[in-house]
């Protein structure tokens, strides 16, 4: 790959945002050719208005002014629907590249942002005072060896991929624009400090290959991100999976998508969650197509922390919930199709009369995932979930 001039400067800023300890994204062997991305949806999804269950008889008196008119609903099997904001994850469907799992939830039961987060991250029942993510255990098992193999999308390295085995962090810069008097004094300044000048070097390498998704410029992508409504997924997205497409690129990686938490002004065609899920939608679009024939070979899990209410708030928006929804989306997923088991939208069907009742353990979507798509065994997975023996991973989440 050739590094222009422009990259390189714009690249050198990365630098912070890469671990210490994070290696060179050289060519070398590794341990399979599959893709396998976690995007964390952090705020609490409402996944009713994410994937209506319109056939539902009870659907439209249970949700009030929150549930979403025909038109906005792209339909699936008769029984759910995709919002209409979603028409990415739509033609996944029909391309049987999507999976759905309704009403899932982790085993946390109350409704604290944090310690949902760290219950969904670090893959226990119950909330651990630990920094040690179950996607960090998995990296062994699953023979990421390399740290140059496990990426997170972020300023700093999410709970889910924190643990022993180190990893590699990477975010385009926020700072402007560097002259080449300025990245050669640097140079110079880290000559003496191996530490420090091979994480120069790995930051002008990763940052070169992320800002070959948008023309080199790493600094309009940035800006592109902040965008006019807020945080703007997709350029992101294009940049992380121009990374993640290299030949020897990560084989895991970690995003995360915030802004889920819609107490105020949710709305339906309009209105906050509107905007995010077509964040989200064009986001997962500039994934695939970036991707392009490792599309073939990836996996992609969305999960949040917890639900939100059936009912709407006198705020047009939903409080703390409980069930929620998960995405399985990518080439190598067996989709086009809806899992788990339907509890109802019944008022004596609901969780303490007013959430959606959890029926899947998001624990059995993890393990599923990982035994299948990641070709770890029983034990292994076992291991990397404790108290979990009573969880049966899904199977079949992924082609054979």
């Amino acid at each position: 790959m050739t590094l222009d001039r422009r990259t390189l400067i714009h690249s050198a800023v990365g630098a912070a945002a890469l671990t210490a300890a994070a290696p060179r994204f050289s060519f070398a062997a590794t341990p399979g050719d599959r893709r396998f991305i976690v995007i964390v949806m952090r705020g609490a999804l409402d996944g009713l208005a994410a994937v209506p269950p319109h056939g539902d008889p009870d659907y439209a008196r249970a949700r009030g002014s929150l549930a979403l008119p025909k038109e906005a609903i792209l339909n699936l099997d008769g029984s759910y629907g995709l919002n209409a904001k979603l028409p990415t994850f739509k033609a996944l469907y029909d391309q049987k590249q999507l999976a759905i799992v309704h009403a899932v939830a982790s085993p946390y039961r109350e409704r604290s942002h944090f310690d949902g987060q760290n219950v969904i991250e670090t893959g226990t029942a119950r909330v651990m005072p630990t920094s040690d993510g179950w996607l960090n255990r998995a990296l062994g098992p699953a023979g990421v060896n390399d740290p140059k193999l496990a990426l997170a999308v972020a300023q700093s390295i999410p709970v889910i991929l924190q643990g022993q085995r180190p990893v590699t962090s990477w975010m385009p810069p926020q700072l402007p624009s560097v002259d080449d008097d300025f990245l050669m004094r640097l140079k110079a300044m880290y000559a003496r400090d191996p530490m420090l000048r091979s994480a120069l070097d790995r930051a002008l390498e990763v940052g070169a290959v992320a800002g070959a998704a948008g023309g080199g410029d790493m600094q309009a992508n940035a800006q592109q991100m902040r965008g006019a409504r807020g945080y703007r997924f997709e350029p992101l997205a294009k940049m992380a999976a121009n990374i993640i497409a290299a030949q020897d690129g990560p084989r895991i990686a970690v995003m995360e998508v915030g802004g889920w938490d819609t107490h105020q002004g949710q709305g339906t065609t309009q209105g906050v969650l509107a905007f995010l899920l077509d964040n989200l939608d064009k986001g997962v679009k500039a994934i695939k197509d970036t991707l392009g024939p490792t599309w073939d070979r990836t996996t992609i899990l969305f999960f949040t922390e917890f639900g939100r209410t059936v009912a709407p708030n006198g705020s047009n928006g939903t409080d703390h919930g409980t069930a929620s929804v998960t995405f399985i989306a990518g080439g190598a997923v067996n989709g086009g199709r809806v899992l788990g088991n339907w509890p109802g939208l019944k008022p004596s069907s609901l969780y303490e009369g007013r959430d959606l009742a959890p029926t899947t353990d998001l624990r059995a979507v993890f393990k599923g995932v990982l035994a299948d798509h990641m070709r770890l065994g029983r034990n292994e997975v076992e291991g990397i979930f404790p108290d979990s023996g009573n969880i049966a991973p899904i199977a079949g989440l992924i082609r054979a």
